[in-house]
């Protein structure tokens, strides 16, 4: 995969909403081939509706989440912080109480 260089004007990019099981989240995503990079908000109150085996690189942009584990483990970040994992190595889902907005990478190369 080779990407040239590019730059990505975020306003010219249409939200998409996913509502959770409580809250809502709203995506804007640039998919290129084999990588997926979106800018996501979660409301106040937002639950992730599903248990997620996908691997990502979440970095909090603004406000903070825990990011919960099957396993009940719970990790909080907070703006400035990151996450890595790679597909199927967890099953993890978001919550934040205040709202949040992330940067979140994914793709082909995250496959185990």
């Amino acid at each position: 995969m080779s990407i040239p260089f590019q730059t990505i004007q975020w306003d010219n990019i249409p939200k998409e909403e996913h509502v959770g099981e409580q809250g809502t989240s709203y995506w804007q995503t640039l998919q290129l081939p084999g990588l997926r990079i979106r800018l996501v908000e979660y409301s106040p109150g937002y639950l992730a509706d599903h248990w997620c085996r996908k691997g990502h690189i979440v970095h909090c942009l603004e406000g903070g989440f825990n990011s919960e584990l099957s396993t009940g483990e719970v990790f909080t970040l907070s703006k400035g912080e990151s996450y890595v994992v790679s597909d199927e190595a967890s099953s993890h889902r978001s919550v934040s109480q205040k709202g949040v907005k992330l940067l979140i990478i994914d793709g082909d190369f995250l496959k185990g």
